[in-house]
């Protein structure tokens, strides 16, 4: 079974390296940026078949190592 887990920060966390990226794009001139928010992907590949124990196990990774749950949000989205 195939995972991906989104990571992003929480609204109202502050994010400097969105700023940095929407301040590039607008010197770019990709004016019609309004916000731009960072964050990360993780690509996962397991050996389970059962969905359910699966995302329990994604959840326990998010908790545990791949997410700050105090500043960070997560996604989990299977997939086969």
């Amino acid at each position: 079974m195939k995972a991906q887990v989104t990571v992003t920060l929480k609204r109202g966390v502050l994010d400097p390296q969105g700023q940095a990226i929407e301040g590039a794009l607008k010197s770019l001139n990709f004016n019609s940026v309004g916000s731009v928010r960072q964050g990360k992907v993780f690509d996962i590949e397991l050996d389970e078949s059962d969905p359910v124990q699966a995302r329990n196990r994604l959840n326990e990774m998010c908790e545990k190592l791949l997410a700050n749950t105090v500043i960070e949000d997560y996604t989990v989205t299977l997939s086969e």
